[in-house]
């Protein structure tokens, strides 16, 4: 699996969408979880959440489907996905189409439970490679972010 990106010992950023060999890939590499941001109807997905869902149990993997909308990020999807994590078994591979929502959510909820200012978690996802090139993801990270802290 090369279209990943390790963020510490609980988390890797699945880059694309995962095929059926990159799931089991990630089970041999003793991945323990694998939640599904993608939604329902986004194109070019290499199945849908509820056959995913079924491929991932059958390799013994724990699996959390958070449906998030690109343009449709709420607060409500970011506590869904952390109350998520925070009860599924790591090491945790999260994955969306691309990255960038997987990539935000994870950093999110990293950077709350750190206690980490909204500035400084885009500084943090940028050097770890996570360019963020929408100014409406930036915006509601830093302010999901800075929210958790007051």
């Amino acid at each position: 699996m090369t279209n990943m990106k390790r963020i510490d010992d609980r988390f890797t950023i699945g880059m694309a969408s995962p095929s059926a060999d990159d799931l089991r890939e990630s089970a041999q590499a003793d991945y323990k979880s694998a939640p599904n941001l993608r939604c329902e109807a986004e194109p070019d997905q290499p199945f849908k959440p509820a056959h995913e869902s079924k491929e991932v149990r059958t390799l013994g993997l724990a699996y959390s489907h958070v449906p998030v909308a690109g343009n449709a990020m709420t607060e409500a999807r970011v506590e869904q996905f952390r109350a998520a994590v925070k009860t599924l078994p790591g090491p945790v591979f999260v994955h969306c189409a691309s990255g960038k929502r997987a990539g935000a959510f994870t950093g999110m909820h990293l950077a709350a439970e750190n206690g980490m200012s909204g500035d400084a978690t885009l500084k943090q996802a940028e050097a770890m490679g996570f360019a963020c090139d929408a100014p409406a993801l930036k915006r509601f990270a830093r302010d999901y972010v800075d929210g958790q802290s007051g």
